[in-house]
């Protein structure tokens, strides 16, 4: 197993990154929390997972034990995938996600695009106890600025990546940029769309 991959960014969007290590570049996929705490760093270090199914092999990589650690919960739950696990990393950060659980708050799981009301109720029943045991999360830091139409372009490859449909796509984004103003920071732009669209 893969435990950590260290070396230069050569290349990063918001739902991947490829790590160059001694001239061989790694391709990982990243939440969005993830994606905020490293986008403007040269190097990094991150925390993987390997995945191995049939027909594709895909690391995916983390900033803190504690997003890891809640992945992994995640994706012990029959019926939630890597994928899946991703995508409410992306919406929620570990340690919004962990006090929904506690606190049983379905509504605030079941905003995660994919996310249904039983798929919410089967994470809060399976992971509740396991998460009282864990010590608290760390909560990620946001900040960015960009160009409007820099930041328009990556947050709609991001969803069409994790399966937004692109007319769909755009209208959220549009929508959101009117109300929050160009301004907004490239992740929030994709969580809120995430969960609009």
């Amino acid at each position: 197993m893969i435990a950590f991959i260290q070396g230069k960014l050569a290349h990063k969007e918001a739902t991947y990154v490829v790590i160059d290590v001694g001239g061989v570049g790694y391709q990982i996929s990243i939440s969005l929390t993830t994606y905020s705490q490293i986008k403007d760093q040269e190097n990094c270090k991150l925390l993987t997972y390997f995945h191995v199914k049939e027909d594709a092999q895909t690391l995916f990589g983390f900033t803190t034990e504690s997003e890891k650690r809640t992945f992994l919960n995640l994706i012990s739950i029959n019926g939630v995938g890597p994928s899946t696990a991703l995508m409410v990393l992306s919406s929620l950060s570990a340690n919004e996600l962990r006090n929904a659980i506690l606190t049983e708050d379905v509504k605030t799981i079941q905003s995660v695009k994919g996310i249904g009301a039983k798929s919410a109720q089967r994470i809060i029943l399976e992971l509740k106890d396991k998460l009282a045991k864990d010590g608290p999360a760390v909560e990620m830091g946001q900040n960015t600025s960009s160009a409007h139409n820099t930041v328009r372009s990556e947050a709609l490859t991001a969803l069409i990546t994790l399966g937004v449909n692109k007319t769909a796509a755009e209208k959220g984004i549009d929508r959101i940029i009117r109300k929050e103003g160009a301004g907004i920071p490239l992740e929030e732009l994709i969580k809120q769309a995430l969960k609009t669209s």
